[in-house]
């Protein structure tokens, strides 16, 4: 006799009424995927799935729900278009989470129909990211604060603040000019032996010399192999700085290329960092289908006053 399975289509539980006070996702997938399991390894209520061609309807009318869980693996272009900016509204609105699980060629639709709404992006997926991916998702606020530390992938996002904190931080120093870059320090400063002292000029920045920086970074990986020197924002940042200096346009899978990282991690580092103030997102009025990622105007200064202050003490750019 076959074993029941533990979640039917409607998200009633075979193993009783007490499975209603588990959190509920939303799925939206063409057939039963691997993010079933995920939800189920999560101990939550499985709602679905729901097809794309019936996904616009059920997302007008769907009611409470922790999270919602898009398969768009496969799906066309124009499908996307259509339904995940009704995601987008509903996490904007405050009603639900949600994760959005994809292939790599379809990184500039996914992010030119989300907005700016704070989605969870995967890119072709391990188990294991869906799986934290979705405890983040449905874990209450004030849980996912005491277990912040309980995965590998949860550790991960928390590194990645402070690190984009330590960047903006950086960054908002540089900006503040000759004043407060010349300003005393006390012995016990760490940082006291490489200030560059007051900058009496801002030389020409060649857009060469910036480029010239990325290649060398990614010299490293060929030497000793990839994943040794991995530093998403500074690539990023080096990335959208040369093409602000060349006056072009880079999109969304562009910078996750750049990045040098798995497209998973290079759109987390997207998003926060877009969070902090250092990057904008401007959408492409000819193309819903793709948004295109610059500097702030914030951080622009600041890499300015980098490149400015490495010249200033003799060191290349890096």
């Amino acid at each position: 006799m076959t074993e029941p399975s533990a979640f039917d289509d409607v998200g009633r539980s075979a193993h009783g009424p007490a499975s209603l006070d588990r959190p509920s996702v939303l799925v939206i997938a063409e057939e039963r995927s691997a993010g079933a399991d995920a939800i189920q390894a999560c101990h939550a209520r499985l709602l679905g799935p729901v097809a794309w061609t019936e996904a616009e309807m059920r997302l007008q009318h769907q009611g409470l729900c922790r999270a919602i869980l898009a398969e768009a693996s496969g799906v066309p272009d124009a499908v996307l278009e259509r339904v995940l900016p009704l995601i987008a509204d509903l996490v904007d609105a405050g009603d639900a989470s949600a994760i959005i699980v994809f292939d790599p060629a379809q990184i500039d639709c996914v992010a030119g129909s989300i907005g700016s709404a704070p989605i969870e992006l995967l890119c072709s997926p391990t188990t294991t990211e869906r799986v934290a991916s979705l405890y983040l998702a449905l874990a209450p606020t004030a849980q996912r604060l005491h277990d912040i530390g309980g995965t590998p992938d949860s550790v991960r996002l928390m590194r990645l603040n402070e690190e984009i904190a330590r960047i903006a931080e950086t960054l908002t120093r540089l900006t503040r000019g000759e004043d407060e870059m010349s300003r005393p320090t006390s012995v016990s400063d760490p940082g006291l032996t490489y200030r560059a002292g007051p900058l009496l000029e801002r030389p020409d920045i060649r857009v060469r010399d910036v480029r010239n920086a990325i290649r060398a970074r990614r010299l490293r990986d060929q030497f000793f192999g990839p994943g040794l020197f991995e530093d998403p924002a500074w690539d990023m940042l080096l990335d959208l700085f040369a093409a602000e200096l060349e006056r072009v346009q880079v999109s969304v899978s562009s910078l996750c290329i750049a990045a040098a990282v798995a497209p998973t991690t290079a759109l987390r580092w997207i998003a926060r960092m877009t969070d902090a103030g250092l990057f904008e997102r401007h959408p492409d009025p000819f193309d819903r289908r793709r948004a295109f990622m610059a500097l702030s105007s914030h951080a622009s200064l600041g890499m300015r006053n980098y490149v400015a202050a490495a010249r200033h003490v003799g060191a290349t750019i890096g």
